[in-house]
């Protein structure tokens, strides 16, 4: 699967995203639409968010040993919680969960560690997990290696 990720001028790959560059990807994806719900953008296909920008909570920070959050987290849906905890433990400087999401098929993610080609990889993972599935069906024909 090729998702249009971008790169740096010399076609290296790139550590650290931003917002403008998850909202082009997200948008990338067919029927998906922008929404603020609790003054954090969400995406979603058909209704069904597949990304959002998750600020940490009070919890959360205390859960991860943290005084303040001072990096963007984005949440993802995954397919499963074997997806989830297989993402932690394979990049645990760039995936991580809390409980706030114990027993829900959902990532987070710290943009500021994350190369653009993995977030791509991210964000179709995520679309496809919520996408209906003739419209996922479609999107990975018309994607496809």
């Amino acid at each position: 699967m090729d998702v249009d990720t971008g790169s740096d001028e010399d076609g290296a790959r790139t550590t650290g995203v931003d917002w403008d560059e998850v909202r082009r990807l997200a948008l990338s994806f067919p029927d998906t639409t922008e929404h603020v719900s609790w003054g954090a953008a969400h995406w979603r296909v058909h209704g069904k968010g597949f990304v959002w920008e998750r600020p940490l909570r009070r919890k959360d920070l205390e859960e991860l040993g943290l005084a303040e959050q001072d990096f963007p987290v984005l949440g993802a849906r995954v397919d499963d919680e074997a997806v989830k905890f297989a993402l932690v433990e394979s990049d645990p400087d760039v995936f991580f969960t809390t409980s706030h999401f114990d027993g829900w098929s959902a990532i987070l993610v710290r943009l500021d560690r994350i190369s653009r080609r993995r977030l791509g990889e991210v964000v179709a993972d995520a679309f496809l997990s919520v996408a209906p599935r003739k419209l996922a069906d479609e999107w990975l024909r018309d994607n496809s290696d």
